[in-house]
């Protein structure tokens, strides 16, 4: 199965979805037309309390939410100008719109981000 059909834009997943690379982030990105991902790092605190946020995003938007490591891939870093962590950036049909690298976000913020891009 390659990346390009691991994703059905029939059945949006509901909980946040963990990327292995960058194919596999633009397979998901080409599927769904919102996308917020989140650029993470093992280890860093503030991205593992974001977790449940994005898990409460996942389920109370119509986005698609998912996870990458860029440590795992590194062009991630620059293709994204990952320069701290998180940063969660909204893919709309394919394009990212808009960035954020501001810390911990609040579940308020995160579906803010969300809708003021769909």
């Amino acid at each position: 199965m390659t990346a390009a059909t691991q994703y059905d834009a029939a059945d949006p997943p509901e909980r946040p979805v963990a990327l292995a690379d960058e194919a596999d982030l633009d397979a998901l990105v080409e599927t769904y037309d919102t996308v917020l991902v989140e650029f993470y790092t093992e280890g860093c605190s503030v991205c593992a309390s974001m977790e449940p946020i994005l898990g409460i995003a996942a389920q109370e938007s119509d986005a698609v939410v998912a996870t990458v490591n860029p440590r795992d891939d590194p062009p991630l870093v620059d293709r994204f100008d990952v320069r701290s962590v998180p940063l969660l950036v909204v893919f709309r049909e394919g394009e990212a719109v808009e960035r954020v690298a501001d810390g911990f976000q609040p579940v308020e913020d995160v579906i803010d981000l969300i809708e003021r891009n769909q």
